[in-house]
């Protein structure tokens, strides 16, 4: 065979070669970019015959894993009623406060319902249904040094989680506050406990639960910053799915689910310490963000 014709064999081989390649790696990175970041429909959810929803499992009383290892909580009450409403199961996917928008982003769940603050710096990234709770920040101190007034943090130590609502509010309004921020809830709260913060600060919904329960601790700042909601988030741009729990809340408000709600999981913590009607929001509500 001559040279000319090796040389045309080995180009056609190496042409044909790079043309399969092509056509097979083209559609398989286009799925790569896409997997994981588009958003189930209604019918796909009900088809694969879970829900997935994204809870906390260690802020009690909200969502945490109890001595049996199933989820149990205030948003669970809820979760576990969309899931019968959709007519399917549910699978719990245990998130970190920091995570909760990363998660919906990335399709790793089709629903936060994890204490989830609606703002507006979130609504730019996740779409908020209508709220089911209200809630404001809150301190809790031990007895022995009571922090009564957001003044008497200046150059202590006050505990947060990464992500929320109270690592932002010290960080732009007072940033003399020294901030010791953990992953997790539970290590906030251990912070406080073995003395390495000398406050912490979360929701007040939170705060005051955990020092019912914890004696020689007391929530000296019951409310700070701006009354704000609590709402279910999901997908950017998945609007069916949204109008579905828009939809679902507003009909759940016509039998005072939420107030259940409370009964089942919140009362035996707060006793009569809290009126309910001032954390929970039937039917959507109002907004109570700026």
């Amino acid at each position: 065979m001559k040279l000319i014709d090796i040389t045309a064999v080995l180009l056609s081989v190496i042409l044909a070669v790079f043309t399969m390649t092509a056509c097979v790696a083209g559609p398989a990175s286009a799925a790569a970019e896409t997997m994981g970041n588009a958003f189930r429909s209604l019918a796909d959810i009900k088809a694969s015959g879970k829900v997935i929803i994204g809870v906390f499992s260690d802020k009690s009383p909200f969502g945490y894993i109890d001595a049996f290892g199933k989820y149990q909580g205030y948003d669970v009450y809820f979760a576990e009623r969309l899931a019968k409403d959709l007519g399917t199961a549910v699978k719990y996917v245990s998130v970190k406060p920091a995570s909760r928008v990363e998660f919906l982003e990335t399709g790793k769940v089709d629903i936060i319902l994890a204490n989830f603050t609606v703002t507006k710096e979130r609504a730019e990234k996740v779409d908020f249904a209508l709220p089911y709770m209200k809630v404001a920040l809150g301190v809790v101190s031990p007895d022995s040094a009571l922090i009564t007034d957001v003044s008497q943090l200046n150059g202590k130590t006050l505990a947060v989680a990464k992500g929320v609502t109270a690592e932002t509010y010290f960080t732009e309004n007072h940033p003399e506050v020294n901030l010791l921020k953990f992953d997790q809830y539970t290590e906030t709260f251990n912070a406080l406990l073995d003395g390495r913060a000398d406050a912490l600060s979360t929701d007040n919904t939170e705060v005051l639960a955990w020092a019912l329960q914890n004696p020689g601790f007391t929530v000296g700042i019951p409310s700070l910053g701006g009354l704000d909601t609590i709402a279910p988030a999901v997908q950017k741009g998945n609007a069916e799915l949204l109008n579905w729990l828009n939809d679902e809340i507003i009909a759940l408000g016509d039998e005072q689910f939420f107030h259940a709600d409370y009964e089942a999981t919140l009362a035996d913590v707060y006793g009569g310490a809290v009126d309910p009607d001032e954390l929970v929001v039937e039917g959507g509500g109002e907004s109570y963000e700026d």
